[in-house]
């Protein structure tokens, strides 16, 4: 079908990626579903004639070129990335360590970075494509426990918006997902890491943390194939959002910003406009 378009699709062998590869592949596109494990995307997605899985670890910018080479071999070209691979390192600031900090922005901000760089000259040759990027609730509100977390969808999100207007001259749109709670594997063992208890200060909040995330844990009410069938929506739209919230907490969320944002702008507005420089000298001095 002269339409069908070309999914590459990060982080496919496990989680919300699956769904998205699904959903893709029902629409009757083709599907590049890529993941650390082959083994593990196969075994989730299936196989299909318009599926080609691909090794891809995020970090590696060797593993990011060769997997668009590979998707370029066999379908020729890339219409839609979707960069959904991440991880959650969560905890108190003070108590995650500079290391664990560095791993979170490289898997979620760092990591997308690599894909879209060896995915863009692929959509600027063809002067069309679609670069959709998991956010989060966290890339709109920071939250207590998510601080490395909220610092890379942040990240995410002032480098996808500022890159949506570099691209736009070439036919490539660019949209930001922010999901609210889908009942995914985030917040299983193999995705979420914790720190480690330190600082007495923090330990009665931290239990506190540790008991409502586990509590959360698969019991979202988000369900990841809506979310899948959705995308398929936004791709095929001749003018896709720059933001897609989604769900109804997800709203939320985004309206909480917003009024805080209003509260904080009528709160100091005055002094905020009285920063401007005064004027040497006062206009039609005749000089």
């Amino acid at each position: 079908m002269a339409d069908k378009k070309v999914w590459f699709i990060t982080g496919a062998g496990r989680g919300i990626g699956v769904d998205f590869a699904k959903a893709a592949l029902a629409a009757g596109d083709a599907v590049v579903a890529t993941g650390r494990h082959t083994g593990a995307v196969i075994d989730t997605v299936g196989e299909a004639d318009d599926l080609l899985v691909v090794k891809l670890d995020i970090t590696s910018r060797a593993d990011a070129e060769a997997a668009v080479q590979a998707a370029l071999e066999r379908f020729g070209r890339i219409d839609v990335l979707v960069n959904n691979a991440g991880n959650f390192y969560a905890g108190y600031f003070e108590e995650l360590t500079p290391e664990q900090i560095e791993r979170q922005l490289t898997t979620n901000l760092v990591g997308p970075m690599n894909v879209t760089r060896a995915v863009l000259p692929v959509m600027r040759k063809q002067r069309s494509g679609h670069i959709i990027s998991i956010s989060s609730g966290a890339g709109l509100v920071g939250f207590e426990f998510c601080s490395a977390y909220a610092a890379a969808k942040f990240g995410l999100e002032g480098w996808i918006e500022s890159l949506a207007a570099e691209v736009a001259p070439f036919g490539i749109h660019t949209t930001i997902v922010n999901p609210g709670f889908f009942r995914t594997e985030l917040l299983t063992n193999e995705s979420t890491s914790y720190a480690e208890s330190s600082i007495d200060d923090y330990a009665d909040n931290r239990a506190q943390q540790l008991e409502w995330w586990n509590a959360q844990n698969g019991q979202q009410g988000g369900d990841p194939a809506k979310l899948g069938r959705a995308l398929v929506t936004i791709a095929n739209e001749e003018q896709p959002p720059r933001r897609f919230l989604a769900g109804a907490d997800a709203i939320g969320l985004a309206e909480q910003k917003v009024a805080d944002l209003q509260e904080q702008i009528e709160a100091q507005g005055a002094l905020s406009t009285s920063l401007a420089l005064d004027e040497l000298e006062p206009h039609g001095s005749g000089r």
